[in-house]
């Protein structure tokens, strides 16, 4: 059973958030190019670029890190190893010319890595819903921010501070489709997902009688619908919005049946790191920074203001 969070409320921007990216993917016509970086000049008038915000990002005192704990060890390392993703349109993605990772989750590793050593350095490791919870488990990041939704079972193998953003299972399908478009359409149908990812356990309950196919990466589910191996693709909204935006051969239908709330992933084994991140979270919530970040990059094709975030703490698991 999932924690329910402004529904409504993201229901709204969800509505919203379709539309501005129907626009913006009318805008990329057939050629299929990536929407621009983040801090590259596609923001609002008036809304700070990417890297604005990550420079306006506060640094922690010396006080707030205690001697022996896992932000002590970071701090003396100088860089923050992170689990994540660099191919998620306004979450994380890789620029292809100067390598930088621009988008939502992307921004808060930085800024969570500038408020521990004083500068944004990141050592991004790539992972999959197979991996997150082994990397954490094992040492071989500190955290993992990769729209990571928070559910009791996980919160057995990890730790999750937040939630920081609110998002919900949504349809994607191939680009002429119009047989599918809503999720009680799936019936009867091939429906694929990542596996481990919430999605293939809320498949079971709300697409019963679909015959669900499972792929480790976004990337791979994506193409099978582009190929007709399947005929939907259903995982977070905010992750099948950023491949409308990119792959012209695809599209977004409905609204999203599930909320799930983003966290992020910390060792179970240094419970003083998640009391930190969240109070991190808090200050940057409370001073706008947050809001920054999100108009800084899903806000380049949303428009309206920023969604006010979810509770820290108000997830089963969190």
């Amino acid at each position: 059973m999932k924690a329910r969070i402004r529904t409504s409320a993201r229901t709204l921007a969800a509505t919203a958030l379709t539309a501005a990216l129907a626009t913006a993917l009318a805008a990329c016509g057939s050629s299929g190019s990536l929407p621009a970086p983040s801090g590259s000049g596609s923001h609002p008038a008036g809304a700070p670029t990417f890297q604005q915000v990550i420079d306006g990002a506060p640094v922690a005192p010396d006080s707030a890190i205690p001697a022996g704990s896992l932000m002590a060890k970071i701090k003396a390392r100088g860089t923050l190893n992170v689990g994540g993703t660099d191919a998620s349109a306004l979450f994380s993605l890789k620029d292809p010319v100067t390598g930088k990772l621009t988008g939502f989750d992307a921004g808060l590793a930085q800024m969570l890595a500038k408020y521990i050593t004083g500068k944004p350095s990141v050592n991004l490791v790539l992972v999959t819903a197979d991996t997150r919870e082994t990397l954490l488990q094992n040492a071989t990041v500190d955290s993992v921010f990769a729209t990571y939704t928070i559910t009791p079972a996980r919160a057995q193998k990890v730790a999750f501070a937040g939630p920081y953003y609110s998002s919900g299972d949504a349809i994607l399908v191939a680009k002429g489709n119009t047989s599918i478009t809503k999720v009680a359409d799936l019936a009867n149908k091939t429906v694929c997902t990542e596996s481990s990812s919430t999605a293939a356990n809320d498949l079971k309950q709300y697409a019963p009688s679909a015959h669900v196919i499972l792929f480790q990466t976004n990337a791979e589910c994506e193409q099978a619908v582009e190929q007709g191996r399947a005929d939907a693709y259903v995982l977070d909204q905010a992750l099948l919005l950023g491949d409308q935006v990119r792959d012209p051969k695809v599209k977004v239908v409905g609204q999203p049946f599930t909320t799930e709330p983003y966290g992020i992933g910390l060792p179970l084994a240094s419970p003083e790191m998640k009391t930190f991140v969240n109070d991190w979270l808090k200050t940057l919530e409370s001073d706008g920074e947050w809001t920054k970040l999100w108009q800084s990059t899903i806000g380049t094709v949303l428009s309206g203001d920023a969604p006010t975030p979810p509770a820290i703490g108000s997830a089963q698991g969190s």
